[in-house]
């Protein structure tokens, strides 16, 4: 009988951190405070602090994330928002539930990230923020992304959904810009037990604004000074959050020693992600691109090697997007949809799980030809 490797394995990879699991939760049975209380705001501290940053507001999920992060800067209806073409759609409808203007740019063929040379060219008297990805891991290319927004006076948000950990030139996704959007759900390399999310900040003004917005615009109780929606971080899952990211770099070290070991090994014929110095990865997702990629998973799969796609359906092709964008052609991320392939590298999966996909991915090669 053949190994079998999974994608992910949430059930094994919480385990380890039951016992610290459970007695939090009894201990939030014990307070019987269940909304916004001391887990939340030590859980704010915690993660600023990892963060070198100011400000931390814990939100409900990773759109909320990135939604009230647009609505803290007030925008003037219709403004437009620079983003990749090649993201989760959550990225895009955040800047559509705010009645801005998703712009899309073109990634990098090689990184998968927003292309800065294309920034340049999309700004416009309309444009507003730029609002960047990094995605699978790897942080995007700052330095010229800021100066492209200090020379047009426009905002920058981060999406860092997958990018937990991960460096820019030594610094940390999520500081570079006015905001930093995050998401916890349960598969991030920091994943909560459900939906949670947080958006780190730099400035005094904007922390006490989010503070209202995700709580109906209220600071002090049944005192409302702007209109604001509820996405309130949920008590119960800072908790697990608080017990996991003291063990945020052994994840990530732990994820980038596997991703070595496919760039290793792998052979040459599937494009694999590009390592560089100023780049730290952390590997949220390991993908690579094969021409032949819906052949290749299905043969993972009757190798007993489960995979996933991220993602198989481009944002511009989306259903929900007909009638909505500006413009329908991005056929670099086209091809990335097309041929991207996500391979097993999770915090259970150990470096004998890892050489064996290997194995199994070099010989659909050697079967090829």
């Amino acid at each position: 009988m053949s190994l079998m490797i999974p994608y992910e394995n949430l059930n094994t990879l919480n385990k380890s951190f039951e016992e610290k699991f459970r007695d939090k939760f009894s201990r939030f049975l014990d307070k019987g405070w269940y909304v916004l209380g001391e887990e939340v705001t030590h859980f704010e501290n915690e993660f600023s602090a990892y963060h070198g940053a100011a400000y931390t507001t814990g939100v409900a999920n990773g759109l909320d994330a990135l939604f009230l992060s647009l609505k803290c800067c007030a925008f003037n209806k219709g403004a437009e928002v620079i983003v990749p073409s090649n993201t989760y759609i959550a990225t895009i409808l955040a800047i559509i539930h705010c009645d801005l203007v998703p712009v899309l740019v073109e990634p990098e063929s090689r990184t998968y990230n927003i292309d800065p040379k294309k920034i340049a060219e999309a700004v416009t008297d309309n444009t507003v923020a730029i609002l960047v990805v990094h995605l699978y891991g790897r942080c995007c290319e700052m330095d010229p992304i800021i100066e492209i927004a200090a020379q047009h006076q426009l905002k920058i948000i981060e999406d860092c959904a997958q990018a937990h950990g991960a460096k820019y030139k030594g610094q940390l996704a999520g500081t570079f810009g006015d905001f930093g959007a995050f998401s916890f759900y349960p598969t991030k390399n920091l994943g909560a037990l459900g939906d949670a999310g947080a958006i780190i900040c730099k400035s005094a003004a904007d922390f006490s604004k989010l503070k209202q917005l995700r709580n109906y615009g209220s600071e002090k109780k049944y005192h409302n000074s702007v209109i604001g929606y509820n996405s309130r971080l949920d008590e119960l899952q800072a908790s697990f959050l608080r017990v996991k990211l003291p063990h945020l770099n052994e994840i990530n070290t732990h994820k980038r020693k596997l991703a070595a070991l496919y760039a290793l090994h792998l052979d040459p014929s599937f494009i694999k992600p590009v390592e560089s110095p100023d780049f730290y990865h952390v590997y949220h997702i390991y993908n690579i691109l094969h021409p032949e990629r819906n052949r290749l998973k299905q043969y993972l799969a009757d190798h007993g090697i489960m995979t996933e796609i991220h993602y198989p359906v481009a944002p511009h092709h989306q259903e929900a997007l007909k009638g909505i964008l500006k413009s329908y052609d991005y056929p670099i991320a086209e091809k990335i949809h097309e041929t991207t392939l996500s391979l097993p590298c999770s915090f259970v999966h150990t470096e004998k799980d890892i050489l064996h996909v290997i194995s199994i991915l070099n010989a659909f090669v050697n079967k090829l030809f």
